[in-house]
């Protein structure tokens, strides 16, 4: 058997073009947000990827951008220089010069590996977009004009109050105390250690003299013999009896029972 189709609705005439009407008259009456450019900039946020500043100071050559770029549009040319030993007696040493740093944003697609793998952040966003030219040859944007979007790089955002502190910070403070305790005077170092060892020793009662607590200590004296630094003599014990051991073999003596001391 034939399914059964559902009846269609007539057709009106006109109307679609009713509900486009419709929708006209709810807009005319509404206030228009259009956003008067060039006139009104636009707000954007801080993270809006528009052009790419370079911060040369850190740049060293290490050509990580170049090789990660998938459009290979980072150009990059460099030489080595020979620096003298730091110290006498040491080995100098090379280093890569920045010759030249330019990026064809013709090619660009902004997808910001560059900026994510440069290992010593030289390479910021900029929201600055009003870039465009006539010449497509003067999107190649070379290192003299690429520092000059760095001062539209917007300040990052600040921690949270609870947040921990940025290794570099803590490392850079680090850095600084250890510096400081190197060209601190070395005058200070035994006054700490006179500080150190005076804590250490015990405390001098007030009635003694620096004199007195200095002086030997006199040599025990013998009984019976006078003390030079004192009047009185040393006073000697009496001798005691002491009591003899009986031999073996020698009754102990009969010592009186309790309540016959008297009887006797």
């Amino acid at each position: 058997m034939a399914e059964s189709l559902p009846p269609t609705r007539p057709r009106i005439p006109g109307r679609g073009l009713a509900k486009g009407l419709a929708v006209t008259l709810r807009t005319m009456t509404r206030k228009s947000v259009t956003a008067q450019y060039p006139d009104a900039q636009p707000d954007l946020p801080p993270r809006t990827r528009g052009v790419i500043g370079l911060f040369e100071e850190k740049c060293t050559v290490c050509m990580l951008c170049a090789r990660e770029c998938p459009d290979w549009c980072i150009y990059i040319d460099s030489h080595k220089e020979t620096v003298p030993p730091a110290a006498p007696g040491g080995r100098e040493r090379s280093r890569n010069v920045l010759d030249r740093f330019a990026i064809d944003f013709s090619l660009c697609m902004y997808c910001g590996i560059c900026i994510e793998v440069c290992p010593f952040d030289a390479l910021f966003w900029s929201p600055e977009f009003e870039y465009a030219e006539t010449d497509i040859r003067d999107l190649t944007h070379e290192r003299d004009k690429l520092r000059e979007w760095m001062w539209t790089v917007p300040a990052p955002p600040a921690l949270d109050p609870g947040a921990e502190e940025p290794k570099e910070l803590a490392a850079a403070r680090k850095a600084a105390d250890k510096l400081a305790a190197q060209q601190a005077p070395p005058a200070a170092e035994p006054h700490a250690d006179e500080q150190a060892r005076a804590a250490e020793q015990p405390t001098r009662p007030q009635g003694d003299s620096q004199q007195q607590t200095d002086q030997p200590k006199p040599d025990r004296q013998e009984p019976g013999r006078q003390d030079p630094d004192h009047r009185e003599p040393i006073r000697q014990e009496p001798d005691r009896p002491r009591p003899t051991r009986p031999e073996p073999g020698h009754p102990k003596p009969d010592r009186p029972k309790p309540g016959q001391e008297g009887a006797e």
